[in-house]
């Protein structure tokens, strides 16, 4: 599911909220979270953890209007969000409190945000420079130029936002999942840059190309992307194909398949 920074704008991501309606859904929306979050996870002992963070949940993303209520993935990204993926709901919180401590509050960036379904920031929580960072629903690092970079904007829209996903489908596996890949594939890249690819590419560079970029979650976000193979990855290591094609062919596809607009009588 995948939301552009045009279509933010024509449900209302332009320009600046009135602070009442703002309030409203912040006030409207936490309660639906507290609700939500403790009545489901509440069946297994943790409605109390799960009312606190889908009222910090709801009322953060009603109070910037993160959610696309106009469309049916808005209702169930904050319902993953409250519920099956609030694990790492939590840990967005946190990196949320992490940009807010820093200047200019992280350089939240509205335009790429607003009825996304997501929060995106200039800096925030980083931990590798040059690289985008995503925890639950919040990208962080996107750059100061995010707004006017084409690539920066695809960056977050088509392969961050499949790690938004990601997050959401597959909820307190994902984190574990993408951990064990990264361990595993970390070894078997020192085992290949020791051996078969020896003298062929940096040590380094074996076991990034192994341990991240071959990562399925990473493979199927660049190739969303449009960027497979990336320009870091070994040449002829693993994967050679996308797993999917890239949005933007899929909107090329879809600009293909509507009617021509009939013809105007002369």
């Amino acid at each position: 599911m995948h939301a552009s920074v045009g279509d933010a704008r024509e449900r209302g991501g332009e320009g600046v909220r009135p602070w009442s309606a703002a309030a409203l859904e912040a006030v409207v929306v936490g309660i639906a979270g507290a609700l939500l979050g403790g009545i489901v996870l509440g069946r297994v002992g943790l409605g109390r953890e799960g009312a606190v963070i889908g009222a910090l949940n709801g009322a953060l993303g009603g109070w910037r209007g993160t959610y696309p209520w106009r469309r049916l993935d808005g209702w169930v990204a904050f319902a993953l969000d409250t519920t099956w993926a609030s694990p790492l709901t939590l840990a967005a919180l946190v990196t949320h409190l992490v940009a807010a401590l820093q200047r200019d509050r992280g350089g939240y960036v509205d335009a790429l945000s607003r009825r996304t379904g997501r929060h995106v920031y200039a800096r925030g929580f980083r931990v590798r420079r040059g690289f985008l960072v995503t925890i639950g629903n919040a990208v962080h690092g996107a750059g100061p130029n995010a707004t006017v970079s084409a690539r920066r904007q695809r960056l977050v829209e088509h392969h961050e936002h499949v790690h938004v996903w990601q997050g959401r489908w597959l909820g307190p596996l994902y984190p574990l999942l993408y951990g064990a890949w990264m361990v595993v594939g970390g070894v078997v890249g020192a085992v290949l840059a020791v051996t078969r690819l020896r003298g062929r590419a940096p040590f380094t560079k074996v076991v990034e190309t192994c341990a991240y970029y071959l990562n399925p979650f990473e493979w199927w976000a660049y190739s969303r992307d449009g960027t497979w193979p990336p320009p870091g990855k070994v040449t002829g290591l693993g994967w050679r194909a996308p797993i999917v094609p890239p949005f933007s062919a899929s909107r090329q596809a879809a600009r293909r398949a509507r009617p021509a607009p009939p013809a105007s009588p002369r």
